[in-house]
């Protein structure tokens, strides 16, 4: 295989980072060239939390300083893609800039999904997914503030956390019972939710129909029907928090397959043999043609990235352990690991509550599990998975059998 003189990577997220800091890790030495409108790569996840409360200031945000890239001979282009050539050869760019490659890396992420309904696209409705985002949402933080957050997931949950703290008058609105079981299972997001009412955030049950804004105030309608909180709320500011729509027209633009996706082998090369998907937008297709779920969570965007820099130059692919993600929100601190979705649950208490949640297969090996401050007994489940243990169920459910032990 034949190293590439010249790699364009497309987007300055964790995952576009990590793919060019790890290619010169790898000992890379062609031209190397990271293109991002926001300039230098930073941290998202402080966003919901750290960031926006003012805890964390804006420098110690980026995963490097400017000076990183000098020093790794890597050019830093502030400005935005909008086009690659059908042959991956060439990113054109807002500027009118053209950069000739031998490979591209799109690592373009997703944007924060819209409401499709009347109203949804107002604007003045706030998102979270940059530090601008961030800085226009910070305003919201103060006593008596009306904060709808409208999607009570990960992103959403945790900016309810933050707001409740200095005051904000915050309701949070979801379809869903009780959001966030696929990442951390029935329990463990029980009792998530039932901590904002503790910290007196309301939770609405119920679909929103519609956005609207007279002269003082946003009005957030519900759908009809008091069992699932029907009815109007009343708001001064409002954050659509339901997920992301990845970034594809690039890669659509060139050809590349698509769908839900664009869809990338396992060293993330996506149907152009010059072109690597990576992050939040690249979709796995198995060589069955089986199609997996799009991971949008840090460390797998950070895995993606390694993968591609070695399918890259050619080495062997990195082997990486089952894939770990978190969230922090009330003081306390939920980790998950695995898959919460397939198998059955076997439930850990600690205090007569639910502590370390184990999905497990019929063969009693593992296949997730999540905990609500219990990082250790994550990294005891996650070597467990990994190895493929099959784990006596009884064991599992009891507390005072030490997990550590069980993943020798």
């Amino acid at each position: 295989m034949t190293v590439p003189q010249r790699v364009v990577v497309v987007g300055g997220g964790l995952a576009g980072f990590g793919a060019v800091q790890e290619l010169r890790r790898r000992g890379y030495a062609g031209r190397l060239t990271l293109v991002d409108p926001q300039g230098v790569p930073y941290d998202r996840p402080p966003l919901s939390k750290e960031y926006l409360d003012g805890t964390l200031p804006a420098d110690k945000l980026p995963f490097a300083p400017e000076a990183w890239f000098g020093e790794n001979d890597v050019d830093l282009v502030v400005d935005a893609a909008t086009c690659l050539d059908a042959s991956g050869a060439r990113v054109e760019l807002a500027g009118g800039q053209a950069l000739d490659a031998d490979a591209v890396v799109l690592a373009t992420g997703g944007r924060p999904r819209a409401l499709s309904v009347p109203g949804g696209d107002a604007e003045g409705l706030l998102y979270l997914r940059t530090r601008a985002d961030a800085d226009r949402l910070r305003s919201s933080l103060v006593p008596g503030h009306r904060l709808v957050i409208v999607g009570a997931g990960l992103i959403g949950a945790e900016v309810a956390a933050t707001a409740s703290r200095f005051g904000a008058d915050v309701t949070l609105i979801d379809p869903v019972e009780i959001p966030g079981v696929p990442a951390f299972g029935q329990a463990i997001a029980r009792e998530l939710h039932a901590m904002h009412a503790e910290h007196g955030v309301k939770t609405l049950l119920g679909v929103t129909t519609a956005i609207g804004r007279t002269a003082s105030e946003w009005v957030v309608s519900l759908d009809e029907g008091t069992a699932r909180g029907g009815g109007e709320v009343a708001a001064d500011t409002v954050l659509i928090s339901i997920g992301i729509v990845p970034h594809v027209e690039l890669a659509a633009a060139a050809g590349l397959d698509v769908e839900g996706g664009v869809l990338v082998d396992a060293g993330q090369r996506s149907s152009n043999p010059a072109v690597w998907v990576v992050g939040d937008g690249a979709r796995r297709r198995l060589p069955d043609g089986t199609l997996l779920r799009r991971h949008e969570h840090w460390e797998p965007a950070l895995h993606s990235g390694q993968t591609a820099a070695a399918a890259i130059l050619g080495q062997e692919l990195p082997v990486h352990p089952t894939p770990w993600m978190w969230s922090d929100r009330y003081g306390v601190h939920v980790e998950g690991v695995g898959s919460m979705v397939d198998g059955h649950a076997i439930v850990r208490e600690r205090d007569g509550r639910p502590w370390v949640v184990f999905q497990v297969d019929d063969d009693h090996r593992l296949l997730g599990a999540a905990s609500i401050d219990g990082g250790m007994a994550i990294r005891a489940v996650r070597r467990m998975i990994d190895r493929g243990l099959a784990v006596d169920p009884a064991a599992l459910a009891d507390p005072s059998v030490d997990l550590k032990k069980l993943a020798k």
